[in-house]
């Protein structure tokens, strides 16, 4: 610890600083190498003279000219310089000794004259007196650094581009960093380093806490790992960190980094995923390199079974070779460490079922902490931990929240309480008010809605018995959810919606499944039964409703003719290319699905005919007002008979730990 501290700052305050990936910044400028290329160009063509050039005077110029020694010359009227190109066969007349070098060069002979137009007038009169045959041409002017740029220029085009092109695939200034053709094996994990100020603690994260217990146990191993080695004990290689999305998987793992005060490697399982071949394996070693140097850290891998799924797991299909040749290699890592390195691997997943085993044993992921989605109680927890920056008034109810939102998750919780703070202020309101939210919980789990909707008084009407219908049912049968709300505005997809209070329950009666398929089938039966006529508007529910007949035939062995059978397979070792049973099976299966759904139809037609009156009444009251409440089914059909047993124990906890919970808010 003491040496990667002392590491640290030195990198920090001495001269090579380091960039956000921990590696170090190059001391040099590239435009210096730029430079040592081009200087020796430009000398060298300036040296390198293809011809012989001697400057004279004007008066010996004339006598030249007169002795007809030059076969061209060239006037530079804005310079008034005069350049003139020797014959061959005077070459011994102008350079005497040097006669020889002439003739394998070519010569030259400069001289400035007075003007152009001077020289105009002694080459006419030069001309008449003596027979001279040289052909003058007049030229503006020369420019030394055009003929250089004209020259070398597209040699020094193609130069500089070369070096673009390199400096880009290198991962230079500009590149991205790390993305170039030269850095493609690096690891592309990001460094969260121990003193970072964006840090994220245990108090960040709320429920959880049987998977807080789980992980609090690995930052006491990075805190104190002499604890546990001096007992024999070894640091574990790994935790995978298993739930559905929204959970908070990453947001543990963070909390786990800031806790311990380790170095926090984070990537995703698709960083390691290339196009060329013997990427992704040159990126777990150059990971665990890394790693190995900043250690005791944390190595945050998410979504994982982008890289460790299952190999080879499909018979008739070729794998794919470099995912497996990346998934070797992380295999291979992880189970290389030293006993007591200090690395320890997190990682998350919602797809578990298809990891390789081999990734899976022990050795490499020691412990698999499940993050399951929260209870009452922690509902509440979250609600309170997203609530602190919102301003609201004394009508909301973390309790009640909590209650209206069974099955969200931490990331939909976080959604309700963002979108109610939006619809508070889109209506111009002060404060978040309990109507807010109960609008938001409305948008995120039935839609937007769409009063703009054309309707005809036939459809709504439809609309209205079906949703009654759904509405009576519920309310009657016992194991059946209770209403908290129903509406006849359509929102998303739906002409209609009704929101219940699902009993959270772990293990489900067929009693309580067959409840569940009458009330379901509530909306069907009242069209049927009071409209004389059937519409499509029952198509999710008759959707709903087979899936879980098949379920409770072929799943849970819940059929009469067909007892305590299971034909799902749930280890993944089945292929899926036949049925697991026999096509009169199937026609069993088949029968006892449509028994199962004609005796919950017919038994919602019997209930809703024995409450006809009530029914009707709903309707029209939901014709009328289009949105009623648990109150108004209360008031028509009295106090619902049956009280589910979560009712009972949230009233049990309520009146225990009351207070508990308000400070714990």
């Amino acid at each position: 610890m003491e040496d990667n501290s002392k590491n640290t700052q030195k990198d920090n305050n001495g001269s090579s600083p380091k960039n956000a990936n921990g590696n170090k910044k190059s001391g040099y400028n590239l435009w210096w190498i730029y430079a040592l290329i081009f200087i020796p160009l430009i000398t060298l063509y300036l040296m390198n003279d293809s011809s012989s050039t001697k400057e004279v005077g004007w008066t010996e110029f004339q006598q030249m000219v007169r002795d007809n020694v030059f076969d061209e010359m060239t006037v530079f009227n804005r310079k008034n310089v005069l350049e003139a190109t020797v014959k061959k066969d005077r070459y011994p007349d102008v350079f005497k000794q040097e006669a020889v070098k002439a003739s394998e060069l070519g010569v030259k002979v400069t001289v400035r004259i007075p003007s152009a137009d001077k020289f105009s007038d002694f080459y006419d009169r030069a001309v008449s007196e003596n027979n001279i045959s040289a052909r003058v041409t007049y030229r503006e002017s020369d420019d030394m650094f055009w003929n250089i740029l004209v020259s070398i220029g597209p040699f020094a085009l193609i130069i500089l581009i070369w070096f673009f092109l390199m400096r880009r695939m290198s991962g230079g200034v500009g590149s991205g960093g790390g993305m170039g053709v030269f850095n493609v094996g690096k690891s592309k994990a990001q460094l969260f380093d121990k003193d970072g100020t964006n840090k994220v603690t245990f108090k960040d994260v709320a429920g959880l806490s049987e998977a807080k217990q789980e992980v609090e146990e690995i930052v006491s191993f990075l805190k104190n790992p002499g604890k546990y080695t001096e007992l024999g004990g070894k640091i574990p290689k790994g935790a995978l960190l298993v739930g559905p999305p929204g959970t908070g998987k990453t947001l543990l793992a963070k909390a786990v980094a800031g806790e311990a005060n380790v170095p926090f490697f984070s990537l995703s399982g698709s960083d390691f995923v290339e196009m060329f071949v013997g990427v992704g394996a040159s990126r777990v070693r150059d990971l665990f390199r890394q790693a190995k140097e900043k250690a005791p850290c944390i190595v945050f891998i998410d979504e994982i079974d982008a890289v460790g799924r299952a190999r080879g797991k499909s018979a008739n299909m070729n794998a794919n070779d470099e995912r497996e040749n990346t998934l070797n290699q992380l295999l291979t890592e992880m189970d290389g460490f030293g006993s007591n390195s200090g690395v320890i691997i997190l990682a998350a997943t919602n797809r578990a079922d298809v990891l390789d085993k081999a990734l899976l044993r022990a050795g490499r992921f020691d412990r698999q902490i499940h993050v399951e989605l929260p209870d009452l109680n922690e509902r509440k927890e979250i609600f309170a931990v997203h609530l602190r920056p919102i301003k609201r008034d004394e009508s909301v109810d973390t309790d009640f929240l909590a209650r209206q939102t069974p099955g969200f998750s931490g990331a939909d919780i976080a959604n309700v309480c963002n979108e109610a703070a939006l619809i508070a202020a889109r209506n111009g309101k002060k404060f978040v008010q309990k109507d807010d939210f109960m609008s938001a919980v409305d948008r995120i789990v039935g839609g937007l809605e769409k009063r703009s909707k054309i309707m005809t008084e036939r459809e709504r009407r439809s609309i209205a018995y079906h949703e009654a219908g759904h509405a009576s049912l519920s309310w009657l049968l016992e194991f059946a959810n209770p209403l908290v709300k129903v509406t006849i505005v359509p929102r998303g997809k739906a002409l209609g919606a009704a929101w219940y209070l699902p009993e959270e329950r772990q293990i489900t009666t067929r009693e309580q499944l067959l409840d569940e398929m009458c009330a379901t089938l509530g909306g069907r039966a009242a069209e049927e039964l009071f409209l004389k006529a059937i519409s499509t508007g029952a198509s999710n529910d008759l959707e709903r409703v087979t899936k879980q007949a098949y379920a409770m035939v072929v799943y849970f062995g819940m059929s009469i003719k067909m007892p305590n059978l299971n034909y799902y397979d749930s280890t993944g070792q089945d292929w899926g290319f036949t049925k697991p049973y026999s096509e009169d099976t199937a026609k069993i299966i088949d029968r006892e699905v449509q028994n199962i759904v004609n005796e919950q139809y017919e038994r919602a037609k019997r209930m809703l005919s024995e409450y006809a009156e009530k029914h009707n009444r709903l309707a029209e009251l939901l014709l009328k007002s289009e949105v009623i409440y648990t109150e108004d089914v209360e008031h028509i059909f009295g106090k619902r008979a049956w009280v589910s047993r979560s009712e009972e124990l949230m009233e049990i906890q309520n009146g225990e730990n009351g207070k508990t919970d308000d400070a714990g808010v």
